[in-house]
């Protein structure tokens, strides 16, 4: 009961920069580019704006490019197990920009309902403290 106490307590005092750091750090833990093979780089990162950028480099140079803001952000849904997943994080219309570059079908410009990131050791505890950072960064005034 006391580390569930320590945890809130701790989480309660956090503020914007606390979130923002936290929330990358969480990403760059748990993002598991294994479930993808053609993937040569990736970046994943909640800004200072409150945007949610990501972006995935194949290794014969396409590019996908996934952004939204966190003000669109309906829910936040995790499938999966502790040990590999997926975060769904819905908005509520098509408010996530998608992009391709590089592509030898064209590059196409789209908008989605629905951005999917592979994860990987996603404990019930990070899961928690993730949608507490979303639901806080949401929320806040820029």
């Amino acid at each position: 009961m006391i580390p569930i106490a320590f945890c809130c307590a701790f989480t309660y005092k956090m503020g914007e920069k606390e979130w923002l750091d936290w929330s990358n750090r969480c990403f760059l833990q748990t993002f598991d580019a294994s479930t993808d093979t053609k993937l040569k780089k990736w970046e994943i990162e909640v800004t200072p704006q409150h945007f949610i950028h990501f972006r995935k480099t194949y290794q014969h140079g396409k590019q996908e490019y996934f952004s939204f803001h966190l003000t669109k952000l309906d829910s936040v849904n995790f499938l999966g197990s502790t040990t590999n997943g997926q975060l769904e994080f819905k908005t509520i219309n098509d408010d996530i920009i998608v992009q391709t570059y590089d592509d030898p079908k064209g590059n196409i410009d789209s908008m989605a309902t629905v951005l999917t990131i592979p994860v990987r050791d996603m404990t019930p505890e990070k899961l928690d403290s993730l949608n507490d950072a979303m639901r806080f960064l949401k929320d806040t005034k820029l």
